[in-house]
C-alpha cells in the first residue's frame, strides 16, 4: 500500500483490475482504493507477472502493507529501485483483523489489557502496520494521542488535560508522551514565571479546546458598507455595525436553517429558533450574550437589547435569558480592534461564527461613471463546521449576509 497522502494512514480496497497470471506494464493501474478523502487507483511499481494476492476487497490496509507480490525480471527491479527480499523475509499482510468464529487474532495496541477501560471492542478493527522506516510518515498515529490510565491519574492530580501535552516531545512508542516525559516536563516549566489564570481564562481554553476537536475551516469575502453607515445616520436609535451583522446572519439562516444545524450522529439537527450571540470582551475573556430568536425582530427593536446585553457583560451580570442556552451562532465585530481578517472559532454548541472586520476606505471602479469612487469596505468572515457546510454552502450564506448588509432598511 503506498503513502496516499500526507495525513492518510490506511485505505480500503475497492475493486481488483487484475487476476493472478496477468501479466502487466509498469504503472499500470491494478487496484483501486478507497481513503477518507477519494477514491484512488494504485499502479504497478514496475512490469512483471502477478503471482499472489494477497488483499481482500473491503478490507483496510496499513500504508505499507503487502497487498499482492509480482514476478519480475532483475532488470525490472533494478529499474524500479526494489531490494529483492531476503530468503526468510517474512511476508506478513498488514490486513486489519477482526474475531471470528474461527478464531482470527485481535490485536491490540500500545500493550492495552483486555481489561482495561481503554481497550478497543473485540468487534472493531485495528490496524496492524508493516511500515519500512523510509515511509515520510507514519503508518497510524494512535499512540501519540493515547494515554495510559497510569497518565490520565496523574495528569488529573494536576489538573492537567491532553491539549496541554503538545509541547512535550514524546519518547515513546510512535512518539507517544510517557510519564517521565510528563514528569520531566512538569519540572522544567516549574523554574518558569507562571501566574494564576482565571477562572474565565480556563473557560475560555476549555471551550476552545473542545471547540477544537471538529474540523473547522473560514470562507472570507470583502463587504461594501456605506449604505449601511448611511443607514446608521438616519436611524435612531442608532446600531452599531455588530447590530446589523446579527440581524444579517439571522434572516439568512431562517431562509435554510440546514446550514445552522448540528451533525449529530448521522443526522443534521435543524435549530428550533434563530437565537444569536455576540463576543463581548471582558477582563481576562470572552462572554457571547443570547439575543433570542433575532429572525422576528426588526433592526430598531434589537438596538436597546443590544447595548444592554453589552454592559450587562461587561459587568459580569448577565439575565438568564441572554446567558442560559446558547445561541445557533455567534458574531464577533473584530474590526472594532483594529483587525481586518481572522478566522474565530466557533463556540462547542454551534457550527456558525460571523466576523466582522475593520472598515476601510478603498478606490472602487464605478462602472455607471467610469471613474474610480471611494469606498467603505470591510471583510466579512465565516467559520463553520466542515463536517456540516463545504465552502459552496458557506460562500453562498456569507454573500446572502453581503446582499442584506445592501438593504439596511429592510433589516
Amino acid at each position: 500500500m503506498p503513502q496516499l497522502g500526507e495525513s492518510i494512514a490506511e485505505a480500503t480496497i475497492v475493486e481488483f483490475h487484475v487476476a493472478v497470471g496477468d501479466n502487466v506494464d509498469v504503472d499500470q493501474e491494478i487496484l483501486e482504493v478507497e481513503t477518507q478523502k477519494a477514491t484512488m487507483a494504485v499502479t504497478t511499481p514496475c512490469g512483471g507477472r502477478v503471482t499472489e494476492i494477497r488483499a481482500i476487497v473491503s478490507e483496510s490496509y496499513a500504508v505499507g502493507a503487502t497487498l499482492a507480490y509480482l514476478e519480475v525480471t532483475e532488470e525490472e527491479a533494478a529499474r524500479a529501485g526494489v531490494d529483492a527480499p531476503n530468503a526468510g523475509e517474512s511476508r506478513a499482510s498488514g490486513r486489519i483483523h477482526r474475531n471470528d468464529e474461527e478464531g482470527s487474532h485481535f490485536s491490540r495496541p500500545n500493550g492495552i489489557d483486555a481489561e482495561s477501560p481503554f481497550a478497543r471492542s473485540p468487534s472493531e478493527p485495528v490496524v496492524e502496520p508493516v511500515v519500512s522506516s523510509s515511509l515520510p510518515v507514519p503508518a497510524s498515529a494512535t499512540g501519540a494521542t493515547y494515554l495510559s490510565p497510569r497518565m490520565r491519574v496523574r495528569m488529573a492530580e494536576l489538573g492537567i488535560n491532553a491539549a496541554d501535552l503538545a509541547g512535550i516531545a514524546g519518547s515513546g512508542s510512535a512518539g507517544r508522551v510517557t510519564v517521565e516525559d510528563f514528569e520531566r516536563y512538569m519540572q522544567e516549566i516549574e523554574q518558569s514565571k507562571m501566574t494564576p489564570a482565571s477562572p474565565m481564562r480556563i473557560a475560555v481554553a476549555d471551550s476552545m479546546r473542545r471547540s477544537w476537536t471538529r474540523p473547522l475551516a473560514t470562507v472570507g469575502s470583502p463587504v461594501q458598507l456605506d449604505k449601511l453607515l448611511a443607514h446608521r445616520k438616519i436611524a435612531d436609535p442608532k446600531p452599531g455595525p455588530a447590530i446589523y451583522a446579527v440581524r444579517a446572519l439571522a434572516v439568512a439562516l431562517a431562509e435554510n436553517t440546514a446550514v445552522a444545524g448540528r451533525l449529530i450522529g448521522s443526522r443534521i439537527v435543524h435549530p428550533n429558533a434563530i437565537d444569536i450571540g455576540f463576543a463581548v470582551e471582558v477582563a481576562d475573556g470572552v462572554l457571547v450574550p443570547v439575543i433570542r430568536d433575532v429572525d422576528r425582530k426588526p433592526l430598531a427593536s434589537l438596538v436597546t437589547v443590544y447595548n444592554d446585553l453589552v454592559e450587562a457583560a461587561r459587568l459580569r451580570k448577565l439575565p438568564k435569558e441572554a446567558a442560559g442556552k446558547p445561541g445557533i451562532a455567534t458574531v464577533t465585530n473584530f474590526g472594532s480592534f483594529g483587525i481586518v481578517w481572522a478566522t474565530p472559532i466557533p463556540l462547542p454548541e454551534q457550527n456558525l461564527v460571523l466576523g466582522l472586520g475593520k472598515g476601510i476606505q478603498k478606490p472602487r471602479w464605478d462602472m455607471e461613471r467610469v471613474e474610480w469612487t471611494p469606498v467603505i469596505e470591510a471583510e466579512l468572515t465565516l467559520s463553520f463546521d466542515h463536517r456540516v457546510l463545504d465552502g459552496g454552502a458557506a460562500g453562498r450564506l456569507l454573500a446572502r449576509v453581503a446582499e442584506l448588509f445592501q438593504t439596511p432598511e429592510l433589516l
